[in-house]
């Protein structure tokens, strides 16, 4: 049997080939949308990807199943009830498939989704009866279960988490501890709230480790760990969207065509007709000379994330970039979520728009020990952008908190009588919010540089919430 693991640390997304190396026939299971890497290595070991499948309709990006049949014509697989709207093969529980010495066993796993599906694979080569790994998507996660919240309010995620417990119990847990486990959302996703960073376990590893399924044999102690909302991140924007498309089967994206290097003038005459400037530098760079209305999403592992929480929905994208050549890194993040391809690039970078005379803005960088004098003065309004998990651990006194992710649907909440000083864990998501403010919202920014990693390694005084809801 060949195996190989595809890691995406931008998206916390793994994706898998699974083939019987006999009959080269082979499996991409939750492939992404740019697909070239499933085809490169299939064409590297004598393979052909004969078949492909999602465990579930993703709210974290866009599935590349469309992709797969237009380039190699594979079958699609899906879940008999999830209601799919493009032409596939309906997969029922328990059901049994041979891919020549590959048994691949259906397993129904709903709790993260209804109709998601995990797939329990078999080496026949190795033994006939005993399954070798577990393609778990959502239903097993490393040191943790995938959220069970995203579909509705709380009476859904209570009726979700509950079906989740039935799940571990009769599918998951009677598994042998060998069993090698493979997840869809691993280190880097927000789809779990303490996703552990190795991106592979064991049934045994998780039955004595994991800290959800001790939780297994109480139902109602499950639920409540499954959705506490203090341990699960916010969810960006952009997360609305996804699972529809998905569902109803992902446009065919072709070959995009290169975006082009713009001028100082031609970049202007976009921004002017409604592109959005999307700087991809770093925090420091970017407060030091911006566009005016950028929005400062640093290119890294995180920029999917802030780029779909950030952007509006088909938002036409202007990038500024530190070099050349990550043109078609952002280009791609982009593509991976549901943006269109950027309008074009600026060509020479903020230097080129400096001498050509176009308007600069900044946006102040502060150090911690600059906050601290400023909030003692009632100088400034200080606003924490953190996920409810940090901020439980503790927070500047007088903080208003409203996450990132959060942030786009209530920008009207932000107070104006004041400049508002924006804090993170370290500055990377202040300066994505600061931006967005800056560009929404007519009062003055700061960025805290360090956010609150630095704040407390300066000893300044903290209060832990009373309530971990809170």
């Amino acid at each position: 049997m060949f195996f190989q693991q595809f890691y995406l640390p931008s998206l916390g997304h793994a994706s898998y080939l699974v083939a019987d190396e006999q009959s080269g026939q082979a499996l991409v299971f939750d492939p992404r949308r740019d697909v070239e890497p499933y085809l490169e290595a299939a064409r590297e070991n004598g393979l052909r990807i004969t078949h492909a499948a999602d465990s579930h309709g993703h709210n974290d990006y866009l599935s590349g199943l469309t992709e797969i049949t237009v380039h190699t014509g594979a079958q699609v697989w899906g879940a008999a009830s999830a209601g799919l709207g493009y032409p596939h093969q309906p997969l029922q529980d328990s059901q049994v498939i041979e891919l020549g010495d590959v048994g691949i066993e259906v397993l129904h796993t709903p709790g993260h989704t209804p109709e998601h599906l995990s797939l329990l694979i078999y080496d026949r080569a190795m033994s006939a009866d005993e399954p070798a790994l577990l393609l778990s998507g959502g239903a097993l996660l490393v040191g943790d279960l995938a959220r069970p919240d995203l579909l509705g309010g709380g009476e859904k995620a209570r009726q979700a988490a509950q079906t989740f417990c039935e799940t571990i119990q009769t599918k998951l847990l009677p598994l042998p501890d060998h069993v090698q486990v493979y997840p869809t959302h691993v280190a880097g996703s927000l789809c779990g709230g303490n996703i552990g960073s190795r991106l592979s376990t064991t049934i045994g590893y998780e039955r004595r480790t994991n800290p959800v399924l001790a939780e297994v044999d109480s139902k109602d102690d499950f639920v409540r760990e499954c959705i506490r909302m203090d341990n699960l991140p916010a969810v960006p924007p952009y997360w609305r969207r996804m699972r529809t498309r998905n569902l109803r089967g992902v446009e065919p994206l072709g070959v995009p065509a290169e975006p082009p290097a713009l001028t100082a003038d031609k970049f202007e005459h976009h921004r002017g007709s409604g592109a959005a400037v999307l700087d991809t530098r770093a925090p420091e760079a970017f407060g030091g000379g911006h566009i005016p209305s950028a929005l400062n999403v640093g290119l890294g592992t995180a920029f999917a994330t802030w780029a779909g929480t950030v952007l509006p929905d088909q938002a036409r994208v202007a990038l500024v970039l530190d070099r050349p050549e990550d043109l078609w890194e952002a280009t791609w993040q982009l593509l991976r979520i549901g943006y269109p391809p950027p309008v074009g690039w600026l060509r020479g970078g903020m230097t080129a728009w400096r001498t050509a005379a176009k308007p600069v803005k900044t946006t102040p960088q502060i150090t911690v020990n600059d906050l601290k004098v400023r909030l003692e003065r009632g100088e400034v309004d200080l606003l924490d952008v953190r996920q409810p998990g940090e901020w439980a651990g503790g927070n500047a006194p007088g903080a208003i908190r409203i996450t990132g992710a959060e942030l786009p649907d209530r920008l009207d909440e932000v107070p104006d009588t004041k400049p508002v000083a924006v804090v993170c864990g370290s500055g990377y998501r202040s300066s994505v919010a600061a931006s967005l403010l800056a560009a929404h919202r007519d009062l003055p920014v700061l960025n805290v540089l360090g956010g609150m990693t630095a704040w407390k390694a300066a000893d300044h005084p903290t209060e832990i919430p009373p309530d971990k809801d809170q």
